[in-house]
This record gives structure tokens, C-alpha cells and sequence, in this order.
């Protein structure tokens, strides 16, 4: 077993459950244990209980409970909006937009329907990781269906615009998805100001269980299942609702709205402080630093390190070189890389993301411990 790090500054990657969400999950294990598909009492305490989350998510992201599904996570959501909208038109004549920092969920997804004979547009971003709207509006053709944009990196945590992209874009006929996984919790989100079409999340970003992620979707928008047997949550899913999951993603979101702008004025502190810091350390580069970002994230490049063993070196610490999903990947990250990195200044940085149980001494430590290990990674 790998000794336990210190301090926990992977909060990008998942979060801890909070006491608050455990509380309103734990009865649903046991006692209200029932199949929300049942028609009985049971059935009908774990219904309730669903619906309940749902208008609660609802309200705290300006949307109709109606429009919400619950699905397994981000990522079942994401191939379902992408893949079940994409199967209303033929394959020949579409064309899809999307970007090439988005995260994998995305893009391999669009590269399976490339295989179907999709076209897909893949936006390049500038050294900051900020998209063009020029380039944006030059991809754009008769035949474009859907544009399927971020609006915050998980790795960088520089924030798009949609809401303004959307409006200068200003085409009906066009839909738009947001991954709004990593920002949903770190930035106020009104889902009823942004005119997104369809936006995803998971709960385990928000200091929710994992397993459970939620699709918005426009009554207006047509999705077609990609799973099949036993098909619920209008249609769009196959498979048994997992109830104390879904009560954990309503309680998580309506904690999110409490106290966001205080907590987030104390994360930025935070963060300002040890990149302020780390600054000192010389040749060293704040990723996206000139970009609009989530205040809890900050992606660093050490320039002249020995980075084959860098983090195991910095075992005190729990970090990432990128999404959680790659983590077991020795390749650079591709964010990056579409930032202009090049593979040994990518494999050169580190992804320090805090949150709701972040300490100032943590940072305090963790200042200390990057100025005693990095120097000794440049000799």
C-alpha cells in the first residue's frame, strides 16, 4: 500500500463526500432501500425521493425539473447527448464542432462518430488556452449540427465564455452541449442566463458520491438512447436509478449556492498565494495565466526538471499532470499540448487544484515542500 499524502490538492480529480451529503444519503442504503421503478410503498419512498433531488438541482441551476436526467456520470451523460442527438440526423451530411482541450469524453466520442462518417471540427486554442471566436465562426457550415465547448478546462481551469459565444454565434438551427463538470461548484451557474441546449455534471466533483452524473436537456431537443433494456428516465436511459447517489448529487448542488462567493474568495487567496510563491523558485510558468480561471485551479510547469520521477518525488503532495482519467497515462497532456507545451515542458507540469477543505497551512506546507524537492530535481 503506497504511503498516504499529506496534503490533498487533487480536487479536479473527485472531492470527499461532505458530512452534509453522507447524512441525506445514508437512509436510502438500508431503510428506504426501495426500486423507484416499483409499484409499492418502497418503489414509491425511493420516487419521491428522486424527484425531490431533481426539482431541488433544478431550482439551484435555473432549469425545469422536467429537463433533468440522472445517469451514471459526466461521461455516460456526455455519450448520450452527444451520441443519442447526433443519431437524429445521417451521418453524411452533419457536422459537429467541438475543441481539442475538451476532455476525453468528448473527443473520443466525436472520433467514434467520425468513424461513422460525421464530420468533426476541432478548435484550436491560443498559448493561454483561450478559444477564437473568428475560428469558431469560420468552422462553422450549413450542415453544422452540434458545438460541444467546455466552460472551464479541468486541467487549466481557464473558463469560455458560452453565454457570449452562443450570442455572437447567434444561429437556431445549431445546438449546444457544456461539460459543465468542472466549474459547477466553483463559479455561480444559471443554466436559464447561459442558452446552452443540453449541459452534463457529476456529482463527485461537487463533494458528492461518485457514480451519479446529470444531463440538462431542452424539452425541445431530441436525444435518442444509446442503452437498451428497461429504458427509464424518459427514455433516454436503460438500467436501475442508484437512489442514495442521486439524493447525494441534490444535497451536493444545493451546498454549492452556500456561501460560493465567500469560499471562493478564500480559494483564491489560497492560490494566489503558492503562485506567487512557486514563482520564486525561477523558470517557473503559470499555465493560463493570463486567461479568465476557476479560482481553485492552478497548472504549473517547472522548466528545467527531471520529470521522469516528479511526482513520486513530490509523494507529500496529491497532484496530477491532467485529468484523473490519463492519470495512468505516461503521455503529455493533450490540453496542454494544444496550449503550444511541448511534451517535456507538459510532462514538466503539475495540476494543484484546492478545495472546500483546503487549509492555509496545507498551502503553507506544501509552498515549503515544492522549494525543498524541485531545486533538487534541477541539479
Amino acid at each position: 500500500m503506497p504511503l498516504k499524502p499529506v496534503i490533498y490538492l487533487d480536487y479536479n480529480a473527485t472531492t470527499p463526500v461532505d458530512p452534509q451529503v453522507l447524512a441525506a444519503m445514508l437512509p436510502y442504503f438500508s431503510g428506504a432501500f426501495g426500486n423507484p421503478s416499483s409499484n409499492h410503498f418502497f418503489g414509491w419512498e425511493a420516487e419521491e425521493a428522486i424527484e425531490n433531488s431533481r426539482k431541488s438541482i433544478a431550482k439551484n441551476i435555473g432549469v425545469k425539473p422536467t429537463e433533468l436526467s440522472f445517469f451514471s456520470g459526466a461521461t455516460e451523460a456526455l455519450n448520450t447527448a452527444i451520441l443519442g442527438y447526433a443519431a437524429n440526423f445521417s451521418p453524411a451530411e452533419s457536422h459537429i464542432i467541438t475543441c481539442q482541450t475538451e476532455h476525453k469524453a468528448v473527443l473520443e466520442t466525436c472520433k467514434y462518430l467520425e468513424k461513422l462518417g460525421f464530420e468533426v471540427s476541432y478548435l484550436s486554442v491560443n498559448s493561454d488556452g483561450e478559444i477564437n471566436i473568428e475560428e469558431l465562426k469560420s468552422k462553422i457550415k450549413e450542415n453544422t449540427i452540434l458545438i460541444c465547448l467546455m466552460l472551464a478546462n479541468n486541467e487549466t481551469g481557464v473558463i469560455h465564455s458560452l453565454k457570449d459565444l452562443i450570442k455572437k454565434i447567434d444561429n437556431p438551427k445549431i445546438k449546444w452541449l457544456a461539460d459543465i463538470t468542472p466549474a459547477i461548484g466553483k463559479m455561480k451557474i444559471d443554466l436559464a442566463d447561459i442558452p446552452v441546449d443540453m449541459a452534463v455534471f457529476s456529482g463527485h466533483k461537487i463533494y458528492g458520491p461518485k457514480g451519479v452524473g446529470v444531463l440538462f436537456k431542452k424539452s425541445e431537443t431530441k436525444i435518442n438512447p444509446v442503452s437498451h433494456g428497461g429504458l427509464i428516465e424518459k427514455g433516454l436511459k436503460a438500467g436501475t436509478l442508484n437512489v442514495p447517489a442521486i439524493v447525494g448529487i441534490g444535497k451536493a448542488v444545493e451546498l454549492c449556492k452556500v456561501n460560493l462567493e465567500t469560499e471562493n474568495e478564500r480559494i483564491k487567496k489560497l492560490k494566489d498565494k503558492l503562485e506567487t510563491e512557486l514563482l520564486t523558485l525561477g523558470n517557473v510558468k503559470i499555465n493560463g495565466v493570463n486567461a479568465n480561471r476557476l479560482v481553485n485551479t492552478s497548472n504549473i510547469v517547472f522548466e528545467n526538471i527531471e520529470n521522469a520521477h516528479l511526482l513520486k518525488r513530490l509523494n507529500q503532495l496529491a497532484l496530477s499532470q491532467g485529468s484523473a482519467c490519463n492519470a495512468n497515462q505516461s503521455k503529455p497532456s493533450h490540453v496542454l499540448k494544444a496550449m503550444g507545451l511541448s511534451d517535456y515542458q507538459a510532462l514538466s507540469s503539475v495540476r494543484i487544484s484546492m478545495g472546500r477543505f483546503t487549509t492555509e497551512s496545507e498551502i503553507d506546507a506544501a509552498i515549503d515542500f515544492f522549494k525543498t524537492i524541485i531545486p533538487t530535481l534541477r541539479k
